[in-house]
């Protein structure tokens, strides 16, 4: 059974742990465990309980949102071929993005260079 109040969950956060809980019963999960795993769900879902005084470990939303708008700004520009803005961040690349990097600086040599020649080549090419 799980451990604790309950109180600080919103209404909706109970309900859903309640439907899951009915759900994971009809499956033929003990009840104990049923509602344990719902809440673990919810928490799961939704950081815990959402009124004041709770575990204050989610971000705000505005840092949430920014967090969100840089990584779909790193994932565009990976579709497209972009290498890193980073030359640290080499070492951290695919050797297949190295030989694109590598084709586009026109680096002699290239098809028969293993990751780490790739890197330095790239480095010393600039």
């Amino acid at each position: 059974m799980p451990r604790g109040s309950k109180d600080k969950y919103t209404a909706e956060q109970k309900r859903k742990a309640e439907h899951i809980e009915e759900s994971y019963e009809q499956k033929g999960v003990s009840k104990d465990e049923a509602e344990a795993r719902a809440w673990a769900t919810v928490n799961k879902q939704s950081g815990g309980g959402e009124r004041a005084g709770g575990s204050g470990r989610k971000k705000p939303a505005s840092a949430k949102s920014a967090d969100r708008k840089e990584s779909a700004r790193r994932a565009v520009a990976t579709r497209e071929g972009k290498p890193r803005s980073s030359k640290a961040s080499r070492d951290t690349q695919t050797v297949d993005s190295l030989m694109k990097e590598a084709r586009a600086k026109k680096i002699p040599g290239r098809s028969s260079m293993r990751k780490q020649e790739l890197i330095e080549a790239l480095r010393r090419a600039g």
